[in-house]
């Protein structure tokens, strides 16, 4: 079973700065003979996905980024590095001789994959996976969103770009991000960091998300999965997303949880707003998947 090490434990920061600029280099010249990639986590934003992706590294059959000593989670190509083209995308992933090898030694085909919050909730994303691979297969996890709508408050003010209080932060959401995604949907190229940063109501809103991307892949190449169930059984759920993606089942090292924050309680006020505000699209959702959530 592999473990998580990283060259920032090992190295100075020279060795590693000069090792990022030759992998990019070899990647980008042997793109060709480079892999898609077979899956994407893609979100929801503070709803587990990154201890989700690092679980999956854990598997001896999953493939991440290359190289994979950077255990980096996600390349951005989808909305922020969209103009570097697909060569380039490729380049972030194990070439297709290294993929057979393992495939030998494993005995069974090992799949490669990224993961990133946005992906989900930016609308052009659907469409541009698909593009790359119509095979692929996304995982999204949905958390509770008054939950999820502080906790993603919560770390805008860890990163220093949150001035506002929640309660504050909620009621000028609209007026920040009037107009963005019009101009995303007008500029494939143009990135909004008021669509990503400031939106703690709206991406709350699942459905429209999932919807969207089942406008583009199959149903049965999504798969939903709840925060709270993965919170609950970190083994069992890891136990249904590798079968989801044609992995053997194994048995996780570890079930810490990765990235989390230290929890605040949510302003009464807000909370109760909140709930009422969502009650009728958790409902929504909940018919749409065919099963009651917990929340």
């Amino acid at each position: 079973m592999p473990t998580l090490v990283s060259i920032k434990d090992r190295s100075p920061r020279w060795a590693r700065d000069a090792a990022i600029v030759a992998t990019r280099g070899f990647g980008l010249a042997t793109a060709r003979s480079r892999i898609s990639p077979d899956f994407l986590v893609i979100g929801t934003k503070r709803g587990g996905t990154t201890s989700l992706f690092n679980y999956l590294m854990m598997h001896p059959g999953v493939l991440g980024l290359y190289p994979r000593p950077r255990l980096q989670k996600s390349t951005d190509y989808f909305f922020k590095n969209y103009d570097r083209g697909t060569q380039w995308y490729r380049s972030n992933f194990h070439s297709q001789v290294f993929r057979d090898r393992m495939s030998e030694r494993l005995g069974y085909e090992p799949r490669s994959g990224e993961a990133s919050p946005y992906y989900v909730w930016d609308p052009r994303v659907a469409r541009r996976a698909f593009e790359v691979n119509p095979a692929l297969k996304a995982v999204m996890l949905v958390r509770n969103p008054v939950e999820r709508a502080f906790s993603h408050w919560q770390e805008r003010v860890h990163n220093g770009v949150e001035p506002l209080s929640f309660e504050q932060a909620l009621a000028a959401e609209e007026a920040r991000t009037e107009g963005e995604l019009e101009r995303m949907l007008d500029d494939p190229l143009y990135y909004s960091e008021a669509h990503d940063w400031y939106t703690y109501r709206s991406r709350g809103l699942y459905l429209p998300q999932l919807q969207n991307w089942t406008s583009v892949f199959p149903a049965d190449q999504l798969l939903v999965v709840c925060s709270e169930d993965l919170y609950a059984d970190v083994q069992g759920t890891f136990d249904r997303v590798g079968a989801f993606l044609g992995l053997p089942a194994v048995t996780l090292p570890t079930t810490k949880t990765f990235n989390a924050s230290r929890r605040l309680g949510i302003p009464e006020g807000a909370r109760e707003e909140l709930t009422a505000y969502y009650a009728p699209h958790t409902q929504e959702l909940g018919e749409y998947l065919g099963r009651p959530l917990p929340w």
